[in-house]
């Protein structure tokens, strides 16, 4: 007896503003992300609280409001992946990854400075699909309730580098850049 293959997954569009400074690139939405068609939207993921506390705003607002702060910030979010067969949320059981344009992303947005991939994943994905990447790339722990090797406190410390980095990015002309 045979199971039916996992669905197919489809990522969300990239929340980002011409000028972004910052990319976060996760590996692909988990189901409660799916279901509700919001980034990081599982109750139990430490994305929005941490970056509620990194750029000062309130974790409760509204999900367009929440994107809007990192827009202002300019912090874009995307995933690696645009699609994927999958069961369930976990990366592990990724199957058939077919990869975003981030090429194409990066040249109609060439301020980005910095890409941080939340997760091991989303690093590998990107390191799969894009070996030619020149811009600087750093891999933060996964904010996933799956990754409960850290606690809230440990992944916000080592998160902390994206204001660091936004700030100077954000203070930095384009010319000099």
């Amino acid at each position: 007896m045979t199971s039916d293959p996992p669905s197919w997954k489809q990522s969300f569009p990239p929340s980002i503003r011409p000028d972004a400074r910052i990319l976060i690139l996760g590996s692909m939405p988990g189901e409660a992300s799916l279901a509700a068609q919001q980034y990081y939207a599982h109750k139990r993921n430490a994305f929005w609280p941490i970056m509620a506390e990194l750029f000062g705003f309130a974790v409760t607002l509204p999900y367009p409001q929440r994107l809007q702060k990192l827009l202002e910030n300019r912090v874009g979010l995307w995933d690696v992946l645009a699609g994927c067969r999958r069961r369930g949320s976990l990366d592990t059981a990724i199957l058939e990854p077919e990869p975003n344009d981030l090429a194409g992303l990066l040249q109609t947005h060439p301020q980005i400075r910095h890409i941080y991939c939340n997760g091991t994943a989303a690093m590998q994905f990107l390191r799969r699909y894009q070996p030619g990447l020149t811009l600087p790339v750093t891999r933060l722990p996964s904010t996933s309730p799956a990754h409960a090797g850290m606690n809230f406190q440990q992944k916000l410390l080592h998160w902390r580098q994206i204001t660091e980095s936004a700030s100077a990015a954000n203070n930095s002309s384009p010319e000099s850049a």
